[in-house]
């Protein structure tokens, strides 16, 4: 294996969840000096794009992995500033360890700079947190089953009394609330483009959110979130003690 070199960096930044103002002054700083930009073109959005300084910018949407590998490899042994642009934030759902497995088989580092991810965007959408004293102690992020997921455990998860927060399921919705152990009047919401200008809120119970997402066209882009945290200052909190 060859060595690693520190010079021969990989800059991983989140970008947020789409406000191109939610990224943070460390990833936005990179922006401004990278060389070499390669974007979620379908993610991420495209005003953070048109704002970097780099002169190469690639759009990583339907690029093989080895091609990407590559590609960001390559820039990196020229000693440029490469910048890899993952949307939300790259620890959740951002297929980012294959990548770095690959960039260290050819000596190449990989620095990560956290995002906001969509799913606390969300909560800010819907004017609330997910772990309210008295209501629930617990945030799930999980995903459905689907063409890359071949079972999921939402049924066995939704017994906790917990928030429950679903990526990658805009297509499933009816699949995830049907196994859903919860009751069916839990409240439910659906954001879809959280943060972006056409940002939308859908509001209901487990037995009907998914029919209103689809009444509202709502099939790309967004997220579900299950539990009593969804009903903001309505939803029976206690005080907590950092305020009593």
């Amino acid at each position: 294996m060859p060595g690693n070199n520190p010079d021969r960096v990989i800059w991983f930044v989140g970008a947020g969840p789409g406000d191109p103002e939610l990224i943070t002054v460390k990833g936005r700083a990179l922006l401004d000096r990278a060389d070499v930009l390669i974007y979620a073109g379908s993610l991420v959005n495209p005003v953070l794009v048109a704002s970097s300084s780099a002169a190469e910018k690639v759009d990583s949407w339907g690029m093989h992995l080895d091609d990407m590998v590559t590609l960001m490899s390559d820039r990196a042994r020229r000693g440029k500033t490469v910048v890899r642009l993952h949307s939300g934030d790259p620890a959740l759902y951002g297929s980012i360890v294959e990548q770095i497995a690959e960039l260290k088989k050819s000596g190449i580092m990989v620095r990560i700079v956290p995002g906001v991810s969509s799913v606390f965007a969300a909560a800010a959408a819907l004017t609330t947190e997910f772990t309210p004293r008295g209501v629930s102690e617990t945030l799930i992020i999980t995903r459905p089953a689907g063409k890359t997921l071949e079972k999921d455990y939402i049924a066995e998860l939704s017994r906790y009394p917990a928030t429950m927060a679903f990526f990658l399921g805009s297509e499933h919705f009816a699949d995830i609330t049907a196994k859903l152990a919860c009751p069916e009047d839990t409240p439910a919401a659906v954001i879809f483009h959280a943060s972006w200008p056409d940002q939308k809120i859908i509001l209901g119970t487990v037995a009907d959110i998914a029919k209103k997402a689809g009444d509202a066209g709502i099939n790309r882009s967004a997220l579900l979130i299950v539990g009593k945290a969804v009903s903001g200052i309505a939803s029976g909190y206690q005080r907590s003690h950092l305020y009593s």
